[in-house]
């Protein structure tokens, strides 16, 4: 597409992969709001995750998460394990169900990048994973730029 600016190109991608993983998430029957997949995602990913380290890395108010984490506590996907070094905080750990729901979201993802990538060589995938990442760690610097920096 001659002409198309590199902000339409991204955001003509994003929509194309947020719509083919919707499809694929209901294709396998998940119900559950986008924050709480992150969520059980991040759980499962993370053996000795708590409320307050979820909060900090999805940049989210610890109130919101908990919120969450009660409705997937209620639903039976994750259960809080006592901390055996601080009595205060509670490991979260993914549930057989939740484990389930979870590789079911990796295998939609699985099928959303088959989809984006089928007509792509394994040299541009790689070229494509080089010149998105720089660009988004140029992003990180600017929004969170190391404290040593001016």
């Amino acid at each position: 597409m001659p002409g198309i600016s590199l902000g339409e190109a991204v955001h003509r991608l994003m929509h194309a992969y947020k719509s083919l993983l919707r499809e694929a998430i209901a294709k396998q029957e998940i119900e559950l709001p986008v924050t709480q997949i992150r969520i059980l995602k991040g759980i499962c990913r993370s053996p000795r995750g708590t409320a307050q380290s979820i909060a900090q890395r999805m940049q989210r108010d610890k109130a919101q998460i908990t919120r969450a984490l009660n409705d997937l506590i209620g639903a039976g996907l994750i259960v809080r394990v006592d901390n055996p070094a601080d009595g205060r905080s509670h490991f979260l750990k993914p549930t057989s169900s939740g484990r389930k729901i979870v590789a079911g979201l990796d295998a939609a993802e699985d099928w959303a990048v088959q989809q984006l990538t089928r007509n792509l060589q394994a040299d541009d995938i790689a070229l494509f994973l080089r010149v998105s990442n720089t660009m988004a760690d140029s992003a990180r610097q600017i929004l969170a730029p190391d404290k040593g920096e001016p």
